[in-house]
Formats: C-alpha cells, structure tokens, sequence
C-alpha cells in the first residue's frame, strides 16, 4: 500500500547478514536468516526516506506468493505505487514494509511481522482466507546487491496457496491483476521485477519446501 516516505519502517543493519551469511539471490535455507533478521534486539524503526538511501540497512519485506493448482497470482506495479523504480514491471510478490502501527502486544520479539503478513495481503487484495489461519512458513529469502532496490531490502518468501481463483484487487497500485500458469511466466521472466524472476526460477524448489513445511 503505497505511504507517506516519512514513514518508519523495519529494518535490520546489512552487516548481520555477513553474521548470518552473506548470499546473493534466492536462498531456500530460509531458516538460517528468519526470523533472526526480525529480532527485537537486532532491528529499529527508520524514516523510510533515510532506509531507501542507506546501504546499510535492509528493510524487510513479506513476500507472499498466492497459488492455485497450477497458477501463481501476478500484476503489474503501477505509478502509484510506492517504489518509482519498479513502476510497470510485473510481480508475483504481494507485501510491504512493515511499520509501528503494526506491531502488536503480543508481536514483542519479531515486531508486528505477522501482523504486516495479513495486512499487507487485506489491503492490497481481496481473497478468502478462513478466519486465524497462521501465517505460512517462510520458504526462502531474497537479497540482490545488484541493484539500489535490492541494496536496500531484504524479502522473506511465503507460499500461500488458496481455494479460489477469485483474488480482486484493491490497490490503485496494482494494475492488470491475473492468474498465469508457471511455464507463461518463465517465457514472459524478463517483465518480471528481479525478486519475482528470482522466485519464478527457483519455484518448484520454493514450492516442494513450502508443501514440506506444511505437512
């Protein structure tokens, strides 16, 4: 959902990922680098302005993958969205940045990430989820130092597969909205934006972890 860039948003220093284990790309050994990188006692609130130009930092951002049988949920990111940089190009990724309002009293140790999880996706779209379903473990994460939007960002993977196909948009930000099978998606890869290309190459990996995880 598209905000004020004086908003705080989450963020954990670049360094911890050299701790952790600094990679590049799509990492399936998601559980090496979450939720340690949303621990209270590793992460701070920044002015977004300050986050977007401060390699130094990463922001963290759900990114959550709807399927359906065959099918993963894509859209274009359109101008009004809050991200200039990624204006036009396709996504399979839905989420965003997660800020105080989100945290919650029983959210002390990872900070109103779940919180964001669900807010991020009610916001942005409309879909049938049954009431206090859990948050869906994270299958991978993504850091791409290859560009500025991904030196400062840090994506944590969800798979979240649903019953229906009947995903509406709600967001001006979200253009073109669309079911699209796998194989359409990797001969249509280069109008993806990097962490969709990214997840859309590794998506049977992220997938067989995600119904692995489920079990």
């Amino acid at each position: 959902m598209p905000k004020n860039r004086n908003h705080r948003v989450l963020c954990f220093p670049s360094s911890f990922l050299d701790e952790l284990g600094r990679f590049h790309g799509l990492a399936t050994d998601a559980e090496k680098y979450f939720p340690a990188v949303v621990q209270a006692d590793r992460v701070s609130y920044v002015p977004r302005d300050q986050a977007e130009n401060d390699p130094g930092l990463k922001q963290v951002i759900p990114y959550v993958l709807l399927v359906r049988d065959d099918k993963v949920f894509c859209y274009r990111r359109g101008k009004r969205g809050g991200e200039t940089r990624l204006h036009e190009l396709y996504s399979i990724g839905v989420g965003g940045h997660i800020e105080p309002d989100d945290r919650m009293l029983f959210s002390q140790e990872h900070l109103g990430y779940e919180e964001t999880f669900w807010r991020e996706l009610t916001e942005e779209v409309t879909l049938e989820i049954e009431p206090g379903r859990s948050v869906p473990p994270c299958v991978a994460v993504i850091n791409d130092d290859s560009n500025a939007v991904g030196r400062v960002h840090f994506g944590i993977v969800h798979m979240l597969p649903v019953d229906s196909e009947a995903v509406t948009k709600k967001e001006s930000s979200i253009t073109d909205p669309q079911w699209i099978c796998l194989e359409d998606a990797l001969r249509r890869l280069e109008r993806f934006e990097t962490w969709s290309q990214l997840c859309l190459e590794s998506f049977a990996d992220i997938q067989a972890k995600s119904f692995a995880e489920l079990r």
